[in-house]
């Protein structure tokens, strides 16, 4: 064996005193099948491991983080922390060089504290989204994040990315929820700041550093997260409109209508809905055959249903009146809410079952949202004929899922393999262009890396490089992911 085999052995058989041999997994197990921590769920990209390990508690994660640390001269080992593997930049599972430990907080999964009096819950990283939504609302209360992957996405991968989801229009992103975090460092030093505290001046945000590092600066294992008081009503309008200006008309009239009660506010093409129709046939798509957009509006209502469906009607009577909007239905039951709610959710799955794409998350100025979209479209059919634009998300925060779907017939593969560079030089350039951001959601996994340092100022990229240096000087922590060191 070489000198760099045999430090990885010795400190695989470190890692197993440290967490327990059955929870240290490696491909020389005979029963051991890594692929589910080594491929990212899109099935674009599959590392190979050197071990996966399963931590049961932040003891054991510091632990493990200390001892990598010590022996990562002799073994070129890093370190990859893994929630719930939901990620789409391909940030979160292991290289091709089968030198990285896929730290995956699973198994760290409790709700700790649920505090009622400070409106706050603590979890633990590997905690699923919606088992802490449930908990919460058991408890009386709202945790107001919501996405589609929230059955399987965890809070630690929530609050790495600092997802942004359904809600964010009224309550923020994860980074606005969270109160404090639990954080293993790269020394392997356990950093408590789980306070809950709305208020603490002392020195530089440590909290809001990690949130959005996506594991390259340290390993989130638990954190602190606001609560609000469950809304007396929650109803859901959908509506199609003319044209995305009208889209973005009927936003500032929700906006005036509702005040804090608009919740949510999505958007979606024609084309993204005739694939959930296509696709997924029991949904019932409502109204799309008539309009090149719909939008799926959400409000929370403090006083009653009825207050709440008097709020919505007369929001949509005035866009109708307006020509805003062309019809429009109102839930009458939360049943009905959720099957409207389960069709903009279904639109990712609709879009894979169609083929490859190539896939956007792009933020643009609100006001500025429908011409992005009307020349990049342009752009893009000039340049491929035929291709099909899936547009679609979270209008009421400027966030769009600008994916671009291969032409009728045509083989997904290839049409990546020809085109992607191509089409994210166009679409990046334009959002640019209408001085927007790369990513508003997703993060930047290696999947955006080179862009980054594209459409990133010099100056800010450089900040970044020297908080990696000094928080991470080895590069310890999920190498070759957001920037480059």
């Amino acid at each position: 064996m070489t000198d760099t085999t045999e430090a990885q052995t010795a400190l695989l058989a470190s890692l197993r005193e440290a967490v327990g041999t059955p929870h240290v997994l490696t491909h020389s197990d005979p029963c051991a099948d890594l692929s589910a921590w080594e491929k990212d769920w899109r099935g674009r990209s599959h590392g190979r491991a050197l071990a996966v390990l399963r931590p049961a508690d932040t003891a054991q994660v510091a632990r493990v983080v200390a001892l990598c640390a010590a022996q990562q001269a002799a073994t070129g080992v890093s370190i990859v922390a893994q929630g719930g593997n939901t990620g789409l930049t391909v940030g979160s599972i292991p290289d091709a060089s089968g030198r990285q430990i896929v730290l995956s907080l699973q198994r760290m999964n409790a709700v700790r504290e649920l505090d009622a009096a400070n409106l706050s819950v603590t979890a633990e990283a590997g905690c699923i989204l919606q088992q802490l939504q449930r908990t919460s609302q058991d408890a009386g209360y709202l945790f107001p994040l919501s996405l589609a992957a929230e059955g399987s996405c965890t809070i630690g991968g929530n609050l790495g990315t600092n997802a942004g989801g359904t809600q964010v229009v009224r309550y923020g992103n994860t980074r606005d929820l969270c109160l404090g975090l639990e954080v293993v460092n790269a020394k392997g030093d356990i950093w408590s700041g789980l306070s809950g505290l709305r208020k603490d001046n002392t020195g530089y945000d440590l909290r809001n550093l990690f949130i959005g590092s996506e594991g390259t600066l340290g390993i989130i294992t638990a954190a602190t997260m606001k609560l609000v008081a469950l809304p007396a009503a929650q109803l859901s309008a959908w509506a199609a409109v003319p044209s995305l200006t009208d889209a973005v008309a009927l936003l500032g009239m929700a906006q005036r209508h509702l005040g804090p009660g608009l919740s949510g506010f999505e958007v979606m093409n024609q084309f993204s809905l005739e694939l959930v129709a296509k696709h997924y046939p029991q949904h019932s798509v409502p109204l799309y055959r008539s309009a090149p957009w719909c939008v799926l509006i959400e409000c929370s209502d403090h006083e009653s249903q009825e207050h709440a469906r008097g709020l919505l009607e007369r929001l949509l009577e005035t866009a109708l009146d307006r020509g805003c909007a062309g019809d429009a239905v109102v839930a009458q039951s939360l049943t009905q809410a959720q099957r409207l709610w389960r069709i903009r959710e279904s639109i990712p799955l609709a879009q894979a079952s169609e083929g490859l794409n190539v896939k956007h998350d792009i933020s643009i100025p609100i006001g500025a949202i429908a011409d992005f979209v009307r020349v990049t479209d342009a752009l893009l059919q000039q340049a491929l004929p035929g291709v099909r634009l899936v547009n679609f998300g979270h209008l009421g925060d400027g966030n769009l899922h600008y994916n671009v779907q291969a032409a009728t017939g045509a083989d997904g593969k290839a049409f990546l393999e020809q085109h992607e560079a191509a089409i994210n030089t166009m679409v990046f350039d334009s959002v640019a262009q209408f001085r927007g951001s790369i990513s508003a959601e997703h993060g930047i996994g290696s999947l955006k890396l080179d862009k980054l340092e594209h459409h990133k100022s010099v100056v800010a990229l450089e900040m970044m490089r020297a908080i990696k240096r000094a928080l991470d000087p080895h590069n310890l922590m999920n190498p070759g992911r957001v920037l480059r060191v």
